[in-house]
């Protein structure tokens, strides 16, 4: 099977926030077809790899019955929004950081996915 690079942005969305000093990062697949290619892809290794230097640990939890993952980013937020010094004491922009990474998907995938973005 063909396949190509795609960010994640052309098949999900994505919120954060913070608990603790752990951001909440929600990657919502954008159509049922997407969510089995996210599930393979998207895992709590690549998801620290991603973030390297950026975080302790990465904890993955699946949530089928909404087509999406949740991701804890353990060690984000330098101890939580009143004690860090971070701009984004809150998490907030770890949910777009997430967005910008690439993964490998069928090539009928990708242009489905931008068809269904235009």
């Amino acid at each position: 099977m063909a396949t190509t690079t795609l960010q994640l942005r052309w098949l999900a969305h994505a919120r954060s926030g913070d608990k603790g000093d752990a951001a909440n990062v929600g990657l919502i697949a954008l159509d049922p077809d997407f969510y089995d290619v996210l599930r393979r892809e998207v895992t709590a290794r690549r998801v620290a790899r991603h973030f390297k230097g950026m975080v302790t640990a990465v904890e993955r939890y699946e949530l089928p019955n909404l087509r999406a993952l949740n991701f804890m980013l353990h060690g984000a937020l330098d101890g939580g929004g009143t004690l860090s010094l971070k701009t984004d004491a809150q998490g907030k922009v770890y949910s777009t950081a997430l967005l910008r990474m690439e993964i490998e998907v069928p090539r009928k995938l990708a242009r489905r996915a931008k068809e269904l973005a235009s």
